[in-house]
């Protein structure tokens, strides 16, 4: 199969490397610099397993008229109608479209453009870019899981993706699994966003009561629409986020630290707008989102304070 990968940060450049060497056929779909730095440096992956850099295939834009087998959306959600509308020519009727972001209303708008062609999936891994760009894997946990959204998952999907240093599974609910993650994940960006620090930090604080409000609140949701966490999901939930000494943090918080812009839309805000609709009180989350929307407000705020005045040049100006 062709295999499209459309971003080719941490996760994205973490998985295609895996693909990459069982030699499968993968093309990046990344800005400009990143493809002119990929092709200069090559790809790096440092992980538990192994350093080492690959030359790959990366192109700004998509010059071919055959569209690719399989397409592999590996971007944060503010990106998601830009990369659609790039990767578009890339894109025909029989392509299968995997999105691994996290939360859900991504879905519904790939679904809009592909009807009956997305298929649902969801990563683990705990990778960064460093500094140089390349990519760095924390720990062995190098996960993907996929399912059917509408019909019966392809076979060569399957096989294409299930290459070693890769752990993949088939799902046959994977909308539960997606809805179990999004809870996962928005109680993580609670509580670390909503207190500004790590895990091991908060618990030394006192803060342990707050972290399950917060897992209560999200899988609540969840429940609510017809999705509730497992057992080992919520187990897993509260190992990761009461676990003394931890230096976890939600990628959210990170993003907020960096100056970035995050995903506290489509993480919190999302279900925030669903708690709603379905009647689920969920004052800690509404209060995490009002916090980083304040945040984002006084940042644009001070960016345009600070903006330079453009110059004009004589005889420009126009009545």
């Amino acid at each position: 199969m062709r295999v499209l990968i459309v971003g080719a940060g941490a996760t994205g450049g973490a998985f295609g490397t895996r693909l990459h060497e069982a030699d499968r056929d993968v093309t990046y779909l990344v800005r400009a610099h990143r493809a002119a730095a990929l092709h200069r440096d090559g790809l790096r992956l440092i992980a538990p397993d192994g350093d080492r850099t690959h030359a790959v295939r990366a192109v700004s834009a998509i010059d071919t008229t055959e569209p690719y087998d399989l397409v592999i959306l590996a971007v944060k959600a503010p990106a998601l109608e830009q990369v659609l509308d790039t990767a578009a020519p890339g894109i025909g009727p029989a392509t299968t479209i995997l999105p691994i972001l996290n939360g859900m209303d991504h879905l519904d708008t790939i679904e809009q453009r592909y009807p009956g062609q997305v298929i649902g999936g969801l990563v683990k891994i705990v990778a960064t870019l460093d500094e140089s760009g390349a990519i760095v894997q924390m720990n062995p946990l190098c996960t993907m899981t996929i399912g059917p959204l509408h019909k019966p998952l392809p076979q060569r999907v399957i096989d294409t993706l299930d290459v070693a240093g890769l752990q993949l599974s088939v799902s046959d609910d994977i909308t539960g699994r997606l809805w179990e993650k999004w809870a996962f994940i928005a109680a993580a960006g609670v509580v670390t966003c909503l207190l500004r620090n790590d895990i091991g930090s908060i618990i030394a604080a006192g803060g342990e009561q707050q972290i399950h409000q917060a897992i209560a609140e999200t899988e609540a949701v969840a429940r609510a629409a017809g999705h509730p966490v497992s057992p080992a999901g919520h187990a897993q939930s509260v190992n990761i986020l009461t676990e003394p000494a931890s230096t976890f943090t939600s990628s959210l918080y990170r993003d907020l630290q960096k100056g970035e812009a995050a995903e506290a839309e489509h993480i919190l805000g999302a279900l925030s707008a669903r708690a709603d609709a379905l009647r689920v009180e969920t004052p800690l989350l509404d209060l995490t989102l009002t916090q980083i929307r304040a945040h984002h407000l006084r940042h644009d705020r001070k960016s345009s304070v600070n903006r330079p005045e453009p110059d004009i040049a004589p005889g420009s100006i126009r009545a």
